[in-house]
């Protein structure tokens, strides 16, 4: 990578909470609202850096902001060199620990690096990454909770507009005939050439994840998503053996080291890591390696906008989950045509605020 020099002068964070169009409920609780943290990192030659990152609380957000402020403490007048301002910064919170909060606002501050390092260099982050600006298949997140069979099939249809050929479905509810029942009347409103997806969120038990995956492998999903504790790695390998339908896992991975332990103890089938716990660009660029190394479809969680300048350089890339949370508080929000997504070809990620947008859902 030959990238421009530049030099950290500040970071700027703003909290905005923004509705969903489609409610989400999961068997972890309903989400009416999207809680995010803006984030521009200013550079002293006069480039900003965007990233955002999903707080799931608005509670959050302003812990994440300190620890943002802790970051720029730490790196204000350091030279952008991604891999070098996370070792530093590991280093700094090494006793509080690299998790939770601390490798969230970590790996904000790191996307934004590098959507500056691109909009410095006139270039697409995917390009700056030794590739070039594609379309990437998505699936359809949005919404399709838990909700009654019949609703379900309703939703269903409607996610297929932009001519999404994929959508997922949330598991999980109190009897293993329910959650078929959901799955069959979803099933038999798509189209046969769409792939449904189902999540549990981490609802089961093993012993129920095994009764309840025997009964979807015959019901043509594509993966089963989080059946039980995102770490619970032996059982998961349980899972994966034991039942034809591919186990999915990673949004929980916490850094790559930790997507190495489930690939290690062959905990899935398929990985999806999330930005903002997998460590930013650059973790995401390790986790990838190690996706190529074990075969293992790489999907992304959450993050379309970036999320799909990666997976354009990810050897393994199988799918991008597509949410519009952050399109309400966008300039250009991600276009997805024909059940994919459409890389811009402009400098950075394509992540710019609409200000007037932000002004009218900021909060705190």
């Amino acid at each position: 990578m030959n990238a421009p020099r530049l030099t950290v002068r500040g970071i700027r964070a703003r909290a905005v909470e923004v509705p969903m169009k489609l409610p989400l409920g999961t068997s972890a609780g309903i989400l009416r609202s999207a809680a995010l943290l803006l984030v521009d990192l200013e550079t002293e030659e006069g480039v900003i850096g965007r990233s955002y990152l999903f707080c799931y609380l608005p509670a959050a957000a302003p812990a994440i902001a300190t620890m943002l402020g802790e970051i720029e403490r730490t790196v204000k007048g350091d030279k952008i060199v991604p891999a070098e301002l996370w070792a530093k910064l590991a280093r700094r919170f090494k006793l509080i620990g690299v998790q939770g909060i601390v490798r969230m606002a970590m790996s904000g501050f790191d996307c934004a690096c590098w959507d500056a390092l691109a909009v410095a260099a006139d270039k697409p982050l995917v390009t700056l990454l030794g590739g070039q600006p594609r379309r990437i298949r998505a699936y359809n997140s949005n919404g399709l909770g838990l909700m009654a069979p019949e609703a379900a099939a309703d939703e269903a249809e409607k996610l297929l507009e932009g001519g999404f050929r994929a959508v997922k479905l949330r598991l999980g509810h109190p009897s293993p005939a329910a959650d078929l029942a959901a799955v069959r009347a979803v099933r038999k409103r798509l189209p046969d050439s769409v792939e449904l997806m189902v999540d549990y969120n981490q609802a089961l038990t093993f012993v129920q994840a095994l009764e309840r995956g025997r009964a979807l492998d015959s019901e043509g999903v594509a993966w089963i998503e989080e059946p039980i504790r995102h770490d619970d790695f032996r059982n998961c390998a349980g899972l994966a053996a034991a039942l034809a339908t591919p186990i999915q896992i990673g949004e929980n991975f916490s850094l790559p080291e930790q997507m190495h332990e489930a690939i290690l103890a062959k905990a899935c089938d398929f990985v999806m890591p999330d930005l903002e716990r997998i460590g930013g660009v650059s973790g995401w660029q390790r986790a990838a390696a190690l996706a190529a190394n074990s075969k293992q479809p790489m999907s992304s969680h959450l993050f379309p906008e970036t999320s799909a300048h990666l997976l354009a350089v990810t050897p393994t890339c199988h799918y991008l989950e597509y949410v519009d949370w952050a399109s309400a508080i966008l300039a250009e929000p991600l276009r997805i045509v024909g059940g994919e997504a459409v890389i811009p070809d402009r400098p950075g990620t394509g992540v710019a605020w609409d200000e007037k947008a932000v002004e009218r859902y900021r909060i705190g």
